[in-house]
């Protein structure tokens, strides 16, 4: 429904009030987990008619979606066409499974959010995530660009003389990409001779990682990349539970937020709206699923928004890049920071090949923010990085060295899908 994202804001709201109504009635008829919670709360959940009684309901948590899992089906199983996993970045990862017709919708999501970066059917993209291992970003994005007619090219994930071969015999303008291996696809091209920047390749849909700070400008990460390779950068934002992607468009200031498709509220610590530009967690109810569907889901992900009219015409509600996760925040002297806060000095700081950061606690029980090094100049960079702490952040985390191949066990844990930058031992 794009022509939607461009009408009045008010018209929007009533449109997506009705969507986000229709998902009420179709979750209180099917879904055993919420059936359940709405008689053990004594909840009518057919009286809800504005915003303060939807409030009413509590969130569903990700501890919540774990050990009532199979309660969330709300489809026979036979239907089920899809199994995945999320991706088990605070915890095992948890079952999600989708039928014909939410395959459809995730195919709906995607094209909506490539059209909104540009992609049109005379495109080539290369996607460079898997399609395989359980995960339902790869999927999501073959669909969308199928929908949309694109053309394809299904590299997957690492292999950069494979992409780089791809790049070559398919001649793709759009790559699909987390920032960081990025990087790696300009490190080889600058070892082996390839002359990436007169390249096909203009731009770049990036996933798993923040290129923007809180003012929408490129972050340390996303610097880095434009200044090797010029190219355009379009972060997007999206999870598993949500099955929906909030995508930015050209203007770059903010990911926006299908409003037919998802709805979303960004709450304080006492459960509260906060206001435009402040920090919150993000708490969605998709819209128009059927095989699991959420009400009032926490992410854990802290952010901001705004409500602003973009210069794209859309009028929809746009999220500011993801600053941390809420079970995540470190209370360090007396400061708050997250582990992206973290990552974005050493991002900027562009020395270290590898890091890990651990939150441990001390022997008084506080919160104590540990950052693994391995390089012979251990004492030279952990002179130059406490400074740099001490400028950004005005706190200074603690520096251990380790070998390189601790380091990479660390970071790249067997059977895991992402690399592991952050280990929460404080439980």
């Amino acid at each position: 429904m794009q022509d939607l994202y461009f009408q009045d804001k008010d018209f929007i709201k009533k449109k997506q009030w009705q969507f986000l109504q229709e998902q009420l009635t179709y979750t209180r008829k099917n879904s055993p987990y919420y059936q359940k919670l709405f008689k053990d709360l004594n909840f009518n959940a057919k009286k809800i008619f504005d915003y303060s009684d939807f409030q009413k309901l509590p969130v569903t948590t990700k501890e919540d979606l774990q050990r009532f899992n199979s309660q969330f089906l709300s489809v026979p199983e036979e239907d089920v066409i899809d199994y995945v996993t999320t991706s088990g970045t605070l915890g095992n990862p948890v079952n999600f499974m989708l039928n014909d017709h939410d395959l459809h919708r995730l195919a709906q999501n995607e094209f909506e959010a490539f059209r909104m970066a540009g992609v049109t059917k005379q495109d080539k993209v290369i996607i460079t995530t898997t399609l395989d291992r359980r995960f339902m970003a790869g999927m999501a994005y073959f669909l969308g660009l199928r929908k949309l007619g694109a053309g394809i090219i299904r590299s997957g994930s690492g292999l950069p003389l494979l992409q780089w071969d791809s790049i070559q015999r398919f001649q793709p303008k759009y790559i699909v990409a987390v920032p960081s291996f990025l990087l790696k696809l300009v490190d080889y091209a600058e070892e082996n001779g390839i002359d990436y920047k007169n390249s096909s390749v203009k731009a770049a849909v990036c996933i798993g990682e923040p290129l923007r700070d809180p003012n929408f400008e490129l972050n340390a990460l996303g610097r880095r990349i434009k200044e090797k390779w010029n190219i355009e950068l379009f972060s997007t934002y999206a999870s598993t539970e949500m099955s929906t992607a909030f995508m930015e468009c050209e203007f770059h200031q903010g990911n926006h937020e299908l409003s037919d498709l998802i709805f979303s509220e960004v709450l304080d610590d006492n459960g509260n709206q906060v206001k435009p530009g402040e920090i919150g967690e993000l708490v969605v109810t998709p819209l128009q699923t059927q095989t699991m569907p959420l009400l009032r889901f926490g992410t854990g992900d802290m952010l901001s928004y705004t409500e602003s009219t973009c210069k794209c015409g859309r009028q929809t509600k746009k999220l500011g890049s993801v600053v941390g996760r809420k079970r995540q925040k470190i209370k360090y002297k007396g400061t708050s920071i997250y582990p992206q806060h973290i990552i974005e000095v050493l991002n900027n700081y562009g020395k270290l090949e590898l890091f890990v950061i651990e939150a441990r606690k001390d022997d008084l029980g506080n919160d104590l923010p540990v950052i693994l090094i391995a390089d012979n100049r251990f004492d030279k960079l952990q002179r130059e990085l406490k400074e740099l702490f001490q400028a950004r952040l005005q706190v200074i985390p603690k520096f251990e060295k380790r070998t390189r191949k601790e380091l990479e066990k660390l970071s790249f844990p067997k059977d895991s899908r992402k690399q592991q930058i952050f280990y929460d031992l404080r439980t």
